[in-house]
């Protein structure tokens, strides 16, 4: 992905700052960088306020989707701690985290996991225009904006801020989304290689703000039940009826990140909370599934339904009609060879099982 050139600025040394990257410390400095200053006509910015804006861009990421930053990024380890200090939600949105850290920021323990993150990263930043791994150096030749360098480095006393340069605040209030985009784009490629069999690396950076509704998925279940009948929760055994349900992703949506009806099953009231992102136990709820899932596709062929929504098993491999002339031995079998490595992956990140 490619940023946009200008002949005023040494852009091409800012489209070199995640070259030879080793940890995610660069894309989460920068991206925190753009939206302080997006919100601001200020040039000066606090590194404290930065690191713990980093802290906040990654935290979803690390509680809520469980990605590995590889074995030689603190960011994870650092986030990690202050979750377990603070007791701020795993999935507390970045304004929350950032007010419920800046409110303990005089704790002890805190400050020094902050501290790491201001030892590196904004001097190495800087390297695509200021070659020296040099800290007092760079801080000094920083300051003259050497080959026009993003920002410089000062240090006072406990002070610790960089001051944009002037040179590039427009380009970067005028080209902020391409920015921000480039920055995920490249963190998306390290993330991809660390968690090679995770799904959906690109959904799982963002803490989304608002859910797709599944009112499509609810009107096929309700379909069902209308032509079938009522149908039991896997879970509860509870008789389920028309519109009187919660649809459960089987495999939680914070590892799948998708709302694909093979996933999805109606469920007990009452399971939502219990089960929330823990997986099922496949030796004794896959057979349930698989079973319901198989049930209600013979229905509504049978009465020559077809929402569009049913497409979504073909992503399973075979079209509907393929499915619905297997018979429940080999549908199972389909069903285990989809879900027993979904599942399995999800477990080695450090997803728990739920049994009811």
């Amino acid at each position: 992905m490619q940023i946009p050139q200008s002949d005023l600025l040494t852009t091409n040394r800012l489209g070199k700052i995640f070259s030879k990257t080793v940890a995610t410390y660069k894309y989460f400095w920068f991206l925190s960088i753009m939206q302080i200053h997006a919100k601001s006509d200020n040039l000066k910015i606090s590194v404290w306020d930065v690191v713990t804006r980093m802290v906040a861009n990654a935290w979803y990421p690390i509680h809520y989707f469980r990605l590995s930053f590889g074995k030689s990024d603190s960011l994870f380890d650092i986030v990690v701690e202050l979750q377990q200090i603070t007791q701020i939600s795993i999935d507390a949105n970045i304004d929350s985290i950032i007010n419920g850290i800046k409110e303990r920021s005089e704790d002890k323990e805190i400050k020094k996991l902050l501290n790491i993150l201001t030892l590196n990263v904004p001097y190495r930043f800087l390297r695509p225009w200021i070659d020296t791994s040099d800290d007092k150096e760079m801080v000094q030749r920083s300051q003259t904006l050497e080959n026009n360098c993003l920002y410089s480095l000062h240090k006072n006393g406990n002070e610790f801020y960089i001051v944009l340069n002037p040179k590039w605040d427009q380009y970067l209030h005028n080209n902020y989304n391409i920015l921000v985009d480039f920055a995920y784009w490249n963190l998306t490629q390290f993330l991809q290689v660390r968690n090679p069999n995770v799904p959906a690396i690109t959904s799982k950076l963002i803490r989304p703000e608002i859910r797709n509704s599944l009112q499509r998925q609810h009107d096929y279940w309700d379909m069902v039940m209308k032509i079938g009948g009522p149908i039991h929760c896997i879970y509860t055994n509870k008789e389920l009826h028309l519109k009187d349900y919660d649809l459960d992703h089987f495999i939680p949506w914070s590892f799948v990140s998708h709302d694909l009806l093979w996933n999805l099953i109606p469920s007990d009231g009452s399971i939502n909370s219990s089960k929330s992102n823990k997986l099922p136990d496949l030796n004794f709820y896959l057979p349930k599934m698989a079973e319901m899932q198989y049930h209600a596709l013979q229905i509504m062929i049978n009465a020559n339904k077809d929402l569009k929504v049913m497409e979504d098993f073909i992503s399973l491999g075979y079209t509907v009609q393929e499915l619905v002339n297997m018979n429940n031995v080999q549908f199972l079998e389909l069903y285990k060879r989809t879900f027993n490595p979904i599942s399995q992956i999800a477990l080695n990140m450090g997803f728990e099982t739920w049994k009811y």
